[in-house]
C-alpha cells in the first residue's frame, strides 16, 4: 500500500474494493497468510517488508498507514464492512480474547487499532509493518517476523539514507528504539525485543535483503 498523493479515504476504498472483488472471484480455498514484521530502526525491515509483499503479491501495509486508519473511527467502521456475520463475530472474539489474555485496557486508538489489524488478518494475503500486528493478527494464519542488525551497521545505514553524520544517525536509531519499545510496552505490555514474540528473526548484518526475503518468503512453505 503505497501513500503517494493519496488521502487516508481513498487509500482504504481502494483496499476497500480489492477485497470485496477477491470475495467474488474466490473459490472455496484456505485463506493466504499474513506476514507481520517488526524491526530495528536501520535493519531495512520495511524494505524486506515491502520485497516480501511484491514477491507474493500480498497487500502492504506500511506502520504510518495502519496508524493513520487506526485515528478515524470511519476508516474503522468502513474495513469493518468488509466481513461478513461469521467474520465479525470471530473477530469481536479474538480481540475479547486478546484484550482478556494480556489484561489490556483499550484507549480508543487501540480500539480501532484492533479491529484495523484483525479486520486485515481475517481477509488475508498481507504483509503488515510495525503497530504491534503480531500481537493482534489471530495465529492461525500469521508469520512474526522480526529484522535485527548490529547497531554499527544500523548507523551506516541511517547515516547514508538520510545524509547524517553518525552521531546523528545514532541518535534517530536511539529515538526510535524508545519510541517503539513505548508503544508496544503501553498497548501490548510486551517487550519488542524478546524473541517469543517473534516465529522469524533475520539479521541482515548476516544475510542481504535479498537473502533476508528468500528467506521469509521460505518460510511461508
Amino acid at each position: 500500500m503505497k501513500t503517494k498523493a493519496r488521502s487516508i479515504e481513498q487509500i482504504v476504498e481502494e483496499q476497500v474494493q480489492r477485497w470485496q472483488l477477491s470475495r467474488i472471484e474466490e473459490v472455496k480455498k484456505p485463506l493466504p497468510p499474513v506476514i507481520t514484521v517488526s524491526r530495528e530502526p536501520g535493519s531495512g525491515g520495511q524494505v524486506v517488508a515491502e520485497q516480501v509483499a511484491r514477491k507474493m503479491g500480498y497487500d502492504y501495509f506500511h506502520q504510518e498507514v495502519i496508524h493513520r486508519m487506526a485515528e478515524s473511527a470511519q476508516t474503522s467502521v468502513r474495513m469493518l464492512e468488509t466481513l461478513d456475520e461469521k467474520g465479525l463475530n470471530t473477530l469481536e472474539e479474538s480481540i475479547s480474547s486478546l484484550v482478556n489474555d494480556r489484561h489490556l485496557w483499550p484507549d480508543q486508538y487501540l480500539r480501532h487499532l484492533l479491529k484495523i489489524v484483525g479486520t486485515i488478518g481475517k481477509h488475508g494475503g498481507a504483509v503488515i509493518v510495525g503497530r504491534g500486528a503480531n500481537f493482534i493478527v489471530e495465529k492461525e494464519r500469521l508469520v512474526r517476523v522480526r529484522v535485527i542488525a548490529p547497531r554499527e551497521i544500523r548507523v551506516e545505514n541511517v547515516a547514508s539514507r538520510h545524509d547524517v553524520r553518525r552521531e546523528a544517525a545514532e541518535k534517530r536509531i536511539l529515538r526510535t528504539e524508545a519510541d517503539r519499545k513505548a508503544f508496544i510496552r503501553k498497548y501490548f505490555y510486551a517487550d519488542i525485543a524478546d524473541p517469543v514474540n517473534y516465529d522469524l528473526i533475520v539479521n541482515t548484518g548476516h544475510f542481504s535483503i535479498e537473502q533476508a526475503v528468500a528467506i521469509v518468503v521460505a518460510a511461508l512453505g
